[in-house]
């Protein structure tokens, strides 16, 4: 993708602090970080998001991720992990990627969603009903 900044600094066009690299992949220190050792994984070939991935090719990524916040684990208190797929969910660049971010009881952090609930048990059964019968079809 021409206009890419991952594609940018897979072709090393654009400075990054990579720390681990394949032949599929790539970690990086994210610039915006937030907590010190803020990761992101992303693929060396462009897809959009998670949607556009094979399920082959998301298992190695997958495998990345947790080797990186296994490493990540060593020297924090948890490990948050998020990706991120269209504008709505507040993917920001357009190319797969996953954040690894290294978490501390003392570091503030919250998720701040806020939280809703179904009308009643015929509401979320319809709900379980109509998302199995989309599930079921996706092959």
């Amino acid at each position: 993708m021409i206009d890419c900044i991952f594609c940018k600094i897979v072709k090393k066009e654009v400075p990054a602090a990579i720390i681990y690299e394949d032949d599929f992949c790539l970690v990086m220190l994210d610039i915006k970080p937030v907590n010190k050792g803020h990761c992101l994984v992303i693929t060396k070939e462009h897809y959009e998001n998670l949607f556009e991935i094979s399920e082959d090719r998301l298992k190695k990524l997958i495998s990345v991720v947790q080797k990186t916040a296994k490493a990540l684990k060593q020297t924090c208190d948890g490990v948050t992990i998020t990706q991120n797929n269209g504008k709505a969910s507040g993917q920001i660049v357009n190319h797969i990627h996953f954040h690894v971010i290294p978490r501390y009881s003392t570091d503030g952090h919250k998720y701040d969603w806020k939280t809703t609930f179904y009308a009643d048990e015929k509401d979320m059964k319809n709900y379980v009903v109509s998302l199995s019968k989309r599930m079921d079809s996706i092959r």
